[in-house]
C-alpha cells in the first residue's frame, strides 16, 4: 500500500528524534548552556528599595525573645520573672538558647547572682522528683533554683505549699545544667 509507513519505520523515528534531544542537552550541558522555560517565574528580592545592599544582615525587631536590656553585660543566665523566660547568654552578650519556665511560688528579687550549688537530682518541695538542679538564690527560707521534673511533666499548681523551684522542660534543663557551672553569673530581671 502506497503512502503507509510501517509500525517498525515510525517507532524507529521516534527512537532517532528522543536520542537527538538527549544529545543536544547533553552538548549544551558541557558547553554550560542549559535549557530555561518559557514560562516567567517570580524572583525573590533582598529589600524593597531598589539601593540597598543584599550584603547588609536586615535589623532584628525587638521581641519578647530578645536578651532585656537591662540584664548586664557577659556570660550569664538571665532570668526574667514578668516574661517567665530564661536566656542563656554567651561572652558576646548573645542568647544561645532562650525558653520559658513555670516558676514556684516564691521568686527571688531581681538583682545579681551566680550559680551556689548544683546537683544531679533531688525530689522536689512539691514530691516530684526532679533533676539538674542548679541554686542561685534564697528567700523567705527557700532554697531558689532552675530544674527540671525527671518525668519532663510541668509542675502542678501549688496548693498551700512554699515552692522555689523554676521549672522548665527536660532538654532546657540539660541545657542549662550544661551551661551553668558553679560561679555562673544569674540576673534576674522584672
Amino acid at each position: 500500500m502506497p503512502g503507509r509507513i510501517p509500525s517498525w519505520a515510525w517507532v524507529s523515528g521516534l527512537t532517532v528524534g528522543a536520542t537527538a534531544a538527549v544529545l543536544v542537552l547533553a552538548a549544551q550541558a558541557n558547553h554550560g548552556t542549559h535549557p530555561t522555560a518559557s514560562a516567567t517565574r517570580p524572583h525573590a528580592t533582598a529589600s524593597a528599595s531598589p539601593h540597598a545592599s543584599t550584603t547588609h544582615a536586615p535589623k532584628k525587631k525587638a521581641s519578647a525573645a530578645a536578651v532585656p536590656a537591662s540584664s548586664g553585660s557577659g556570660r550569664r543566665v538571665v532570668y526574667s520573672l514578668a516574661q517567665k523566660r530564661v536566656w542563656l547568654v554567651d561572652g558576646d552578650d548573645v542568647a544561645s538558647r532562650t525558653f520559658t519556665v513555670w516558676p514556684g511560688t516564691v521568686s527571688p528579687d531581681p538583682g545579681s547572682y551566680t550559680v551556689s550549688v548544683r546537683r544531679d537530682s533531688t525530689t522536689g518541695s512539691d514530691g516530684v522528683k526532679i533533676e539538674h538542679i542548679v541554686y542561685f538564690a534564697a528567700k523567705s527560707g527557700l532554697n531558689i533554683a532552675f530544674s527540671n521534673a525527671v518525668d519532663g511533666s510541668e509542675p502542678s499548681p501549688a496548693s498551700g505549699t512554699q515552692t522555689g523551684g523554676i521549672r522548665m522542660h527536660t532538654a532546657d534543663g540539660a541545657a542549662l545544667w550544661t551551661f551553668g557551672s558553679t560561679g555562673t553569673k544569674v540576673t534576674v530581671v522584672k
